[in-house]
């Protein structure tokens, strides 16, 4: 996937239900003061119905709390579906349930403005169990009215609201850490009252090594083994001295939510945008997915306007100042910069101008040339006479003709014309630029290949570099057959050269271009094994002697 290319997934395609994982859970365990007043007040209904059962409350306070995750989604500030529980945890802190969650809704019903709400609830031990003794053994409005109390006697730690989609649209995936609200319950309107978010002026150096950590266990960040362990390290030292320095006075919990092989962005149904536009709603966004594609009906019209300009070269033709100012615009392009239809076809109509006046700009003819429809024989066949009258442009400037823009064969045997005038040292900076090259030539045998084994037979130097590159590329495997061939015209040439100076022929001349492979390959096994020696640098050079 090239650099600039980006795949996605839309949400109204995937049909699967929500699902993600409560990973982690609060780093400081909930305080015990609510259970004390629960039991507190039960031991005055008991008093008031004049009916103690001690065992009943000795249990009750020896049970510990029982923790569990409710988990609801909201759309547009409604809640949609229904709500989900975890298991109730009783293992202590830190709290950690590690379980999937999975909602009744799919993320084809999702919008702009959905959020999670998680509300963390702790549930003391056997106080249903005592309300279902009551209301057998009682029949007492006082003692019902107790029960009634008690089901409702489930303590709040807090509460936390998040956005499944970020500023930009896309869904958000990977671990996210939410901060509770304490005893308040997750609020599912829009705007909410209780953000799970970290505000970013309350963020310190853990917040951001906690993103950059989410992001290499998405696969966002290269793994380099021994610089991991380092950093998980230096994580955990961080973790100590924030924990150390700020105390445990905040809450957090940690879910990890589902991740695609490619991001998820945020799209209505078809049939939604119907809806939106009987009710009247006056702006959608809508993710055009063919933006930047080719488009047929503009390359149709474009090749009938060029069709009507080609026989019809007016000599007095002059552009305006605008299409002026637009040409020169062009001219300052990158080469990387791809021109537009409307800048093409404004080239292309102004050839008067091009022959005229810019002839003498040499870094105007790269310019032209991408300006023109190749396809079309009577153009290209106008583009290469005007392209023979300009002044000779310069040997960077030739490499961008070599380019898979150019296919045509004369301009690309106009770009190796350029390059015979460059002299050795000023070929060598480009010569691994020109084997590659090599790939976009339309034959085996081609001129761009032929004229750098000609250069490479004159200098020893420039023609280890030459093998050396060309023996790079044989590894690719959809271009080793054309290497292959570049490679045997070096050989079959070089060993056709007669004794020079030294008396050395063409022969032992390649044979001493092969031993430079068999030498470092020898090197790479020698590196290999005093590596692998286990000992201190005076023992490993010991080892390195006796080679």
């Amino acid at each position: 996937m090239g650099a600039s290319e980006f795949r996605f997934f839309l949400s109204c395609d995937i049909n699967s239900p929500v699902t993600f994982r409560s990973t982690s859970s609060m780093e400081s365990p909930p305080v015990q003061k609510s259970t004390d007043s629960v039991l507190n007040k039960i031991r005055l209904y008991m008093f008031i119905a004049q009916w103690n059962p001690p065992r009943l409350v000795s249990v009750a306070e020896e049970k510990k709390q029982e923790l569990y995750i409710e988990c609801a989604l909201y759309i547009n500030g409604a809640p949609f579906g229904l709500p989900m529980r975890t298991r109730l945890h009783t293992t202590g802190s830190p709290y950690c349930w590690n379980e999937l969650i999975t909602l009744s809704s799919k993320y084809r019903d999702l919008t702009a403005h959905s959020q999670l709400a998680i509300t963390v609830s702790k549930h003391i031990a056997c106080l249903f169990l005592w309300y279902f003794l009551c209301l057998l053994i009682s029949e007492s409005p006082l003692v019902a009215g107790m029960g009634c109390f008690l089901r409702k006697t489930e303590g709040l730690i807090g509460g936390a609201t998040i956005l499944l989609f970020n500023s930009k649209m896309q869904m958000k995936s990977g671990k996210q850490k939410l901060r509770l609200w304490q005893g308040k319950e997750a609020d599912g309107s829009f705007p909410t009252s209780t953000p799970g978010k970290v505000p970013w002026h309350e963020c310190g150096e853990l917040e951001r090594l906690e993103k950059l950590m989410n992001k290499f266990e998405r696969g966002q960040i290269q793994s380099i083994d021994w610089l991991d362990r380092l950093m998980l390290k230096s994580l955990d030292k961080i973790k100590e001295q924030e924990s150390s320095k700020h105390g445990n006075s905040n809450l957090y919990l940690v879910i990890d939510f589902c991740s695609f092989e490619h991001r998820v962005v945020f799209q209505v149904q078809s049939s939604l945008l119907k809806n939106l536009s009987k009710s009247g709603a006056k702006f959608v966004t809508v993710w055009d997915t063919e933006l930047g594609k080719f488009n047929p009906s503009e390359h149709k019209q474009l090749k009938l306007a060029r069709s009507l300009d080609r026989g019809i070269i007016d000599r007095d033709l002059k552009p305006s100042n605008a299409e002026r100012k637009s040409i020169q615009s062009v001219l300052k392009y990158p080469p990387t910069r791809t021109l537009s239809g409307d800048e093409r076809q404004l080239s292309f109509r102004e050839r008067p101008f091009w022959e005229v006046s810019l002839m003498t700009e040499k870094r105007a003819l790269t310019k032209f040339l991408r300006c023109v429809e190749w396809s079309d024989v009577q153009e290209a066949k106008q583009a290469i006479q005007l392209m023979y009258k300009w002044e000779t442009i310069d040997v960077c400037d030739a490499l961008e003709l070599l380019s898979p823009l150019f296919q045509s064969e004369e301009v690309r045997a106009f770009a190796v014309s350029v390059l015979e005038r460059a002299d050795d040292e000023e070929l060598q900076c480009y010569l691994l630029q020109l084997v590659q090259a090599i790939r976009f030539e339309r034959s085996d045998r081609s001129r761009l290949s032929q004229f750098l084994v000609e250069r490479a037979l004159r200098n020893i130097e420039l023609a280890s570099y030459f093998r050396w590159y060309v023996n790079v590329e044989l590894t690719d495997h959809v271009y080793n057959k054309r290497y292959h061939s570049t490679y045997s015209l070096l050989e079959e040439s070089m060993s056709k050269l007669p004794p020079g100076v030294n008396g050395e022929d063409g022969s032992k001349l390649w044979q001493s271009l092969v031993r430079q492979t068999e030498l470092t390959a020898q090197l790479c096994t020698i590196t290999r094994e005093v590596r692998n020696i286990r000992g201190n640098t005076q023992k490993k050079l010991i080892s390195l002697s006796s080679f």
